[in-house]
């Protein structure tokens, strides 16, 4: 399998590769922001077909091809997951619901 990963291809670059970052971070909270509050439940974090584990797939797909659109830059798998969850992070549209420890 070829290193098609612009992280990987040329790992001195670290301006580009963090400004990609960023920009994929925003990506993210622009495209939640489509989306009316979103219920992250503990008990269905394993479950694939759990409505936020399906955005998660999609997201990463359109942020994959974005970035191979917009900025010809392959990002890596590890960009796109840390990108995305410090948006998850970030963003006033996830509520946990942990049924394990009620409030």
């Amino acid at each position: 399998m070829p290193i098609s990963f612009d992280l990987w291809l040329d790992p001195d670059d670290t301006p580009l590769h963090r400004r990609i970052e960023r920009e994929l971070e925003h990506y993210f909270l622009e495209r939640f922001a489509d989306y009316p509050h979103i219920r992250l439940p503990v008990s269905q974090t394993h479950d694939y077909d759990a409505p936020f584990n399906r955005l998660y797939s999609a997201l990463i797909e359109r942020a994959r091809a974005y970035c191979l659109r917009e900025w010809q830059y392959s990002p890596s798998p590890i960009q796109l997951n840390q990108a995305f969850f410090r948006a998850v992070s970030r963003s006033p549209k996830f509520i946990i619901e942990d049924e394990t420890h009620p409030r």
